[in-house]
């Protein structure tokens, strides 16, 4: 398994869209941190977007989990970066690849 950090990127513009459905966006989060795929998330306190650390097999499993979000069935992302991460120290360590 592969840990991603994934960023998205928010348009002012879709802010009250965004609002509608964050209820279900955060149920969806907490859905996939039972389920071990999400390791922590949160948006940037500018409002600008937000940092999600996952858990998967590869990048395309992630696409199709990350298709899964009510913010993006809803077109409240403006954009979305993903990488392979390998975090080595801190409280996510164990996820590093070799741990």
């Amino acid at each position: 398994m592969t840990v991603f950090a994934v960023e998205y990127v928010y348009d002012p513009d879709l802010a009250e869209r965004r609002d509608e459905c964050r209820p279900a966006h955060r149920q969806w989060l907490g859905e996939l941190v039972e389920a071990g795929v999400l390791l922590a998330s949160g948006p940037y306190l500018d409002g600008s977007g937000g940092l999600f650390a996952f858990v998967a097999a590869d990048e395309a499993e992630l696409h199709k989990v990350l298709a899964q979000d009510p913010f993006a069935l809803h077109g409240c992302v403006a954009g979305t970066r993903t990488t392979g991460w390998n975090p080595v120290t801190g409280l996510l360590k164990e996820y590093a690849q070799g741990a």
